[in-house]
C-alpha cells in the first residue's frame, strides 16, 4: 500500500505549479478538505487570462457554476432529490453546513439545498472568492431572474452576457422582465433571449448599445424597433418584418445607421426581392460565387449567393436570402470573434 502524498507540505513554488495543472473541479473539493488548502489554493493559483465563470440557473432542478471552455465545478439542488442510502458528508458553505455528494460522472460537487437559489448564491460567492474571479455570464429563467441583479450588484465589472432561458414547463416572459433586460440591466456585452414574450408585448423605448443581441422568438420586433438598435450581430428568429422593412433598414444602413454592424440575420417566411431592393437597384451588384461569413461573435454563414450593397465610406454588404428562410446581411470584412 501506497502512503498518501502530503500534497500540503511541499514548498510553495512546486505547489503552486501543482496547483495550476489541476483543473477547477478538483481544486473545489480539494478547497474543501481544510482552512489551509482552502487558502494555498486561493494564494497560489494563478489564473488563466481566458477564464470565464459562468452561473447557469436555466434548469429548474440543477443550478450550476461553470468555467466557459471547460464544464461544471459546482452545483446546487434540492435537498428533496438526496437519498436515505448515501453517504452523510457535510461542508461549511454560506455560513452554515451542508450536505454534498460527488458526482461521479459528472466529476464535480453536487451541493444540497431546502432553496436552490440561496444555494446558487452562496456556492457563486464561495468560487469567487477561491478563484478571484468576476461572474462573466448568467444562464437564467423566470425562476432564477433575480440572479441576474444579484450578480450584478455584488461585483464592480458588469456581465458580459446575459441568457434568458424559457423552462418547457414555465411561462412565458413577463412585459417587466423584457424591458429590465432590454433597457434597464447591465451586461456590457451579449443579451440573448430564448423565451416568448407576452401577448401583444411591445418594446417602447430605443434599444441601447447592444453588441450581440439574439431574440428567438422576435415577432414583437418593429421596424421602428430594429432602425434603433446599434449592434455588432442582431440575431431575430421568427420575425414578422417584411421585405418592405428590410428594404427601409438597408437603406438606413447605407445611410450611416446601425455603424457596427457586422450581421443581420432574421427568419422571414417570404421575400420579394423587388420590395427589399427597391430603390437600391443602382447600387446592386449581383454575386454568385459561394462564401462562408464569420462574424465576431462566431455564428458561421454560408452565402451561396446574393447582392452586394457599398455605402458611401465604401463599406460592402452581402444581402442574401437563404433557402432555410433566413434573411442575411453580412457586413465585409469579418473581424475576429473576441470574448474579452
Amino acid at each position: 500500500m501506497t502512503s498518501p502524498f502530503p500534497l500540503l507540505r511541499v514548498p510553495n513554488l512546486p505547489l503552486a505549479r501543482i496547483i495550476d495543472f489541476m483543473e477547477p473541479n478538483e481544486l473545489v473539493p480539494l478547497s474543501f478538505c481544510s482552512q489551509k488548502s482552502h487558502s494555498v489554493i486561493k494564494t497560489l493559483r494563478k489564473a488563466s487570462c481566458d477564464e470565464h465563470l459562468l452561473v447557469g440557473g436555466s434548469e429548474k432542478n440543477v443550478l450550476s457554476i461553470l468555467f466557459k471552455n471547460f464544464g461544471c465545478v459546482l452545483s446546487t439542488t434540492d435537498s428533496a432529490y438526496i437519498s436515505s442510502f448515501q453517504k452523510e458528508e457535510y461542508v461549511k458553505l454560506g455560513g452554515q453546513q451542508v450536505r454534498v455528494k460527488f458526482h461521479r460522472l459528472r466529476n464535480h460537487l453536487i451541493t444540497y439545498w431546502e432553496d436552490k437559489l440561496t444555494g446558487l448564491e452562496a456556492i457563486t460567492d464561495y468560487v469567487i472568492d477561491l478563484f478571484n474571479i468576476d461572474v462573466s455570464e448568467v444562464c437564467i429563467s423566470k425562476y432564477s431572474f433575480k440572479m441576474i441583479e444579484w450578480v450584478n450588484n455584488r461585483q464592480t465589472t458588469p456581465l458580459k452576457k446575459i441568457v434568458y432561458m424559457a423552462m418547457a414547463w414555465g411561462p412565458c416572459s413577463s412585459e417587466d422582465e423584457m424591458n429590465y433586460i432590454l433597457k434597464d440591466c447591465r451586461c456590457s456585452s451579449e443579451i440573448l433571449i430564448y423565451s416568448e414574450a407576452p401577448p401583444n408585448f411591445r418594446f417602447l423605448n430605443n434599444f441601447r448599445r447592444i453588441d450581440c443581441l439574439d431574440i428567438s422568438n422576435s415577432k414583437w420586433v418593429t421596424i421602428d424597433n430594429l432602425l434603433s438598435m446599434d449592434g455588432i450581430d442582431i440575431i431575430l428568429g421568427s420575425s414578422t418584418l417584411t421585405s418592405s422593412d428590410m428594404n427601409v433598414f438597408l437603406k438606413h444602413w447605407l445611410s450611416g445607421g446601425c455603424p457596427r454592424l457586422k450581421l443581420f440575420l432574421a427568419r422571414i417566411d417570404t421575400v420579394d426581392v423587388s420590395q427589399l431592393l427597391d430603390g437600391l437597384v443602382h447600387n446592386a451588384v449581383l454575386v454568385v460565387d459561394r462564401r462562408d461569413y464569420t462574424s465576431p461573435f462566431g455564428h458561421i454563414r454560408t452565402l451561396p449567393s446574393g447582392v452586394d450593397i457599398r455605402r458611401a465610406d465604401g463599406v460592402t454588404a452581402t444581402v442574401c436570402y437563404q433557402q432555410t428562410g433566413k434573411l442575411v446581411i453580412a457586413v465585409w470584412p469579418e473581424t475576429t470573434y473576441n470574448y474579452n
